[in-house]
């Protein structure tokens, strides 16, 4: 007989004690530990002739003809940030923050999916079938042929795929905090109940090769409410990201065990649901001033995928004790660390002034490509003068002023050049690379970023 047990478990981190606390030694948060009953002792006959079947050993190379083609959804973005589509038995986590269009984003995929001949399921455990109805009439969608079921009982939703006549291609969980497993003794959205609903859904849906998407919640910080390991549990990680205040919604793949990682897809907004964006670019520089001092053009990559973002900068005299640093859109942490080289490289006096920056469209920029657009926009605002007129800029700063080279310099310019630009500021190549074929631009390159206050 198993013994039964109590733990403690946060259910922000999951971290496990002995005893409660009102405040997680390991996250930090408070009041988020909540008693859980576990089961303990370990089954007889472990390692024996008693114990589990004997596996089966395949080799390493398979058949490709038994392999299943991916589900396309026909709309371009979401099957770019997939690898290319839906894999069979594959699980799919999307997180996002309340109200941001995640529902809105499955409903519209799986009404794609269903009209290309696929079988499908929405789950919602937060919402009636009356309510996902209201939702499918406003976006256009209410004739497709879309199984509907509101249930949070993990057993009743895997008994009735495990009886369902029709083999079922995809399954949709809205969402998995609202999932509970009655043998555990726990509420709903604990780290348990979470962990445990996720891993059966998942072995379902491998064995019957199901391709599950969950719909996660997301703490105040932005991560996937819940364990940690849910997120290696599934194939596939993607955040919805996006502003209230504009229209604009990024899909980004933060893992993914069938295609390249940081992906994004672009969505906009609308009234019959998100639109896709297919020149994200041309977008994001729509509403953009030239001759204005502060703004600059980064040429920078998401994943595979070039985009053209203008950086903004603001520099204003402080009459506070500790000047502000407001940032929208960039790492803080990068900010001082671009002002501290400006100041200390190039003569350049920082420290009492207000600084803002904006990453101007609602996206989120990560990679360390963008320093050398940012030093431009800070140095144009500083001066009061505009940057050269048609430039982009793109390269990594160093603590002592050089500009890093950064990856895939030729896709960057190319997509300048399809949007018009006729300059572009870069890092000096390494003396031993390889000569490339002539840019399709005028090509400024730079070692220091001394060399950056001449060309603006």
């Amino acid at each position: 007989m198993a013994k039964s047990s109590k733990q403690y478990v946060c259910n922000a981190c999951g971290a496990v004690t002995s005893k409660w606390s009102g405040k997680c030694e390991s996250c930090g948060e408070w009041n988020s530990i909540s008693e859980e009953i576990v089961e303990s002792g370990a089954p007889k006959g472990l390692g024996g002739k008693k114990g589990g079947q004997k596996l089966e050993l395949l080799p390493l190379k398979g058949r490709e003809k038994n392999q299943k083609p991916r589900h396309i959804t026909n709309m371009a973005e979401f099957d770019r940030v997939t690898g290319g589509g839906l894999v069979s038995g594959s699980a799919l986590l999307i997180g996002g923050d309340p109200g941001i269009g995640k529902s809105t984003l499955l409903l519209q995929v799986v009404c794609k999916l269903v009209m290309s001949g696929k079988k499908c399921l929405y789950v919602s455990g937060e919402e009636a079938v009356d309510q996902v109805r209201l939702r499918a009439e406003r976006l256009g969608l209410a004739n497709a042929p879309v199984d509907l079921a509101a249930a949070t009982s993990v057993r009743d939703i895997v008994t009735t795929l495990e009886n369902s006549p029709e083999s079922v291609d995809l399954l949709v969980i809205d969402s998995i905090q609202t999932m509970y497993v009655d043998t555990v003794d726990s509420a709903p959205g604990t780290v348990t109940q979470v962990r445990t609903s996720a891993q059966e859904l998942i072995r379902m849906a491998k064995k019957k090769g199901i391709c599950t998407l969950f719909v996660g919640h997301v703490t105040k910080e932005g991560q996937i409410a819940g364990p940690r390991v849910l997120e290696h549990l599934v194939d596939a990680v993607l955040y919805f990201e996006g502003d209230r205040g504009h229209q604009f919604r990024i899909l980004r793949t933060v893992k993914n065990r069938f295609g390249p990682t940081d992906e994004i897809g672009v969505f906009e907004m609308a009234q019959e649901g998100l639109v896709e964006v297919a020149n994200p670019s041309e977008l994001f520089l729509a509403q953009r001033q030239e001759n204005v001092a502060g703004s600059a053009v980064l040429a920078g990559l998401e994943g595979t995928r070039p985009v053209l973002v203008e950086v903004q900068a603001l520099v204003a005299p402080s009459v506070l004790g500790h000047p502000r640093r407001a940032v929208i859109g960039w790492d803080t942490n990068r900010l001082a660390m671009v002002l501290a080289v400006l100041e200390t490289r190039c003569g350049i006096s920082l420290s009492d002034q207000d600084i803002f920056l904006n990453i101007a469209g609602g996206i989120k920029i990560t990679e360390p490509a963008a320093d050398l657009a940012v030093a431009a926009a800070l140095m144009s605002a500083q001066t009061g003068r505009p940057v050269r007129k048609n430039s982009v800029f793109f390269g990594e700063i160093g603590l002592s002023g050089e500009i890093r080279t950064v990856s895939q310099p030729d896709i960057r310019l190319k997509e300048a050049a399809k949007l018009g630009f006729e300059c572009a500021v870069i890092p000096a190549p390494p003396k031993k690379s390889k000569k490339t074929a002539k840019p399709p631009l005028d090509v400024q390159q730079i070692e220091h970023v001394n060399s950056l206050s001449d060309l603006i």
